[in-house]
């Protein structure tokens, strides 16, 4: 088994009475990988009513009722979980349809085993892989692979995005401070470029994963984003998104929360979301730097519990 035993989980779909062969082979691959598939369940099938293929126990249930069991595995995925479909030549089915629709408005992660001919389901470019190649990569890498969205279709991802967002997020950001042996009470900050907040200054943070606790998400996005290792510190401030912003999204309740995160080393290798970023010091970076509005209302509190913390 993995050393990442089973915190990766997987749902597969796929057309049972097409493809069930290539289903069972994608089962092997991952279970061989480590990663825990909930569905489908082992056993033989039998065909059912309407072409609906059943396991032996399902025999005699309304398909109704054995699809909605099915989806309701989704659930269970976790954080690192995802929904893989099975749709050789590029056909996925009607079943596997509903239930592709069902996983995306979900925000699951969906990844398949060939690009989409008979759906016209929006999929981004890394979404396509052999399960050979999905499991080698989470093996590898110990993450799922990040979407990649061409420049020819921002427009597009972006109406998607407005489809799955749900009606409340959470994201939670660092003010990463450098540890250094000065007596100066401002240590120095690390600040990141980034084309989501139209190239400006922004600290690092994401999205709060499902059933995720606030501490580990500020630390894997740090890792994620830097390559950084640091420790949570105190809580910053909470607020409502700034309207106006830049990454505003009218109708969602988005809301921040801030930490400090102390780190003991300055060798940032930052990943796809930024392409520049500076150490600085606060009272400097609020003078000199454009920086998106929610991050500088961070920094400006960040700084002012400094000047009332010091002597």
């Amino acid at each position: 088994m993995s050393v990442m035993a089973t915190q990766f989980r997987c749902i597969i779909h796929g057309s049972f009475s097409k493809h069930f062969d290539e289903i069972r082979r994608a089962v092997d691959v991952f279970r061989s990988a480590g990663i825990k598939v909930l569905a489908p369940k082992d056993g033989e099938l039998k065909p059912g009513p309407d072409g609906f293929a059943l396991f032996d126990d399902e025999i005699g249930q309304d398909p109704r009722l054995v699809e909605l069991l099915y989806l309701h595995n989704l659930k269970r995925l976790g954080r690192n979980g995802f929904s893989y479909f099975v749709n050789p030549d590029g056909y996925i089915g009607a079943s596997a349809s509903y239930e592709l629709g069902i996983a995306q408005l979900t925000n699951v992660q969906c990844f398949f085993s060939h690009k989409l001919s008979d759906h016209p389901a929006y999929t981004h470019h890394r979404s396509v892989r052999s399960a050979d190649a999905l499991a080698d990569y989470i093996m590898s890498k110990r993450s799922l692979p990040p979407s990649y969205v061409k420049s020819n279709e921002k427009h597009i991802h972006k109406l998607w995005e407005d489809l799955m967002v749900p009606g409340s997020i959470v994201a939670t950001g660092a003010i990463i401070e450098h540890q250094t042996r000065s007596s100066s009470s401002e240590k120095e900050v690390l600040l990141v470029k980034t084309h989501k907040w139209g190239h400006r200054y922004s600290i690092v943070g994401g999205k709060v994963r499902r059933n995720e606790r606030l501490d580990s998400a500020l630390l894997r996005e740090v890792m994620e984003e830097t390559k950084l290792k640091g420790a949570v510190g105190r809580h910053i401030c909470t607020f409502d998104q700034i309207k106006g912003s830049g990454y505003y999204r009218g109708g969602v309740q988005h809301i921040f929360v801030d930490h400090v995160v102390q780190v003991e080393s300055k060798a940032v290798e930052l990943n796809h979301e930024a392409q520049d970023y500076l150490w600085v010091r606060p009272s400097d970076a609020l003078a000199e730097l454009d920086i998106e509005p929610n991050a500088r209302t961070t920094l400006e509190l960040y700084l002012g519990q400094l000047l009332v913390r010091s002597p």
